[in-house]
């Protein structure tokens, strides 16, 4: 089988390689999928250059999300168990945790529905416990991440603001349904929201991105307002002022979602249940912005490294829906 593989740590389209390997061997617990379309994420980024919180024994295949086929032809949604990753004809995943893909949904968009989705489901829901009517401003909206949140804060019945940077992706923004935009390379943000907010702020802010954009969420944060920590996608990991937290009474909520799986794992497949019911209605639709064979897999996973891409990137087999 063809499987995209990195011997050594490093940028991904310098040290992803294409080779023809044998298919996996599934070991206790494990299966082999057919891989059908492989979701590409920030953490295949990391996993390349060797920043990631797990580090696979070189050499591995990254593609850390995917919907596969069984052998006896279920289509379902699973993370790939690694160093045998999504990008790649056949993956092995945890048999246990295999997630039906949504009829609703075509491959690419079944493979997006997974890691960012769920991540936002928990953020809002069970860290933030957001309500309809408060205000949610999502750092990043355009992104895989951040494209996620907007949509599941809009079926929650929220007021979005998105931040974002660019004009393109502030189109982006739009189209998902945000109710304000705020473009960070051509506006002020604190302004931009405060005025949006008539002075008063974002009741959850939710923020896959740290460094300046935390700094800028603290300032913005309203009375009894709730910041979910999500990801370090600017590479700086802010350190936050307690005593700041206190005076305004605001809290801050750290969301690790692979944590789920070991210290509450039925939670998980009541998400999917959740997030497949809102496919179904049509209240969310992973923005899939690029669909790419496996030959572009490194390009793709650059791409989302440089932050250059909007949405999800989607590596899709030939043959698949």
């Amino acid at each position: 089988m063809q499987a995209w593989q990195v011997h050594e740590n490093g940028e991904p389209s310098e040290v992803m390689r294409l080779a023809e390997v044998d298919p996996p061997t599934p070991g206790d617990g494990q299966v082999l999928l057919r891989v059908r379309a492989a979701n590409i994420n920030f953490p295949d980024a990391l996993l390349c250059r060797g920043q990631y919180q797990v580090r696979p024994p070189l050499p591995f295949t990254p593609g850390v999300e995917i919907c596969g086929e069984t052998e006896d032809g279920r289509r379902v949604i699973a993370n790939p168990a690694l160093p045998y990753g999504g990008f790649a004809e056949y993956a092995l995943a945890d048999a246990r945790a295999l997630l039906p893909a949504p009829e609703s949904l075509d491959d690419a968009e079944a493979a997006a529905l997974h890691i960012g989705y769920q991540t936002g489901w928990f953020g809002l829901h069970r860290r933030a416990h957001i309500e309809a009517g408060e205000t949610l401003l999502v750092h990043a909206a355009a992104g895989g991440v951040g494209s996620a949140a907007v949509q599941l804060g809009k079926a929650a019945g929220a007021t979005v603001i998105g931040v974002v940077g660019g004009a393109d992706k502030a189109a982006v923004a739009r189209e998902l349904g945000c109710d304000v935009v705020v473009d960070r390379r051509s506006e002020d943000v604190i302004a931009a929201v405060k005025e949006a907010t008539g002075g008063r702020g974002a009741d959850v802010i939710y923020d896959p991105v740290g460094g300046e954009a935390y700094a800028q969420s603290a300032k913005l944060v309203a009375f009894e307002g709730r910041i979910v920590v999500v990801g370090f996608a600017s590479g700086t990991i802010p350190s936050p002022g307690l005593n700041h937290a206190l005076v305004k009474n605001y809290s801050i909520l750290g969301l690790h979602w692979g944590l789920y799986a070991t210290k509450n794992p039925k939670l998980i497949p009541h998400c999917h249940e959740e997030l497949t019911d809102l496919a179904a209605r049509g209240a969310i639709k992973p923005l899939v912005s690029e669909r790419v064979p496996l030959i572009e897999a490194a390009r793709a996973v650059q791409k989302v490294a440089d932050g250059r891409s909007t949405g999800r990137i989607a590596v899709v087999m030939e043959g698949a829906a």
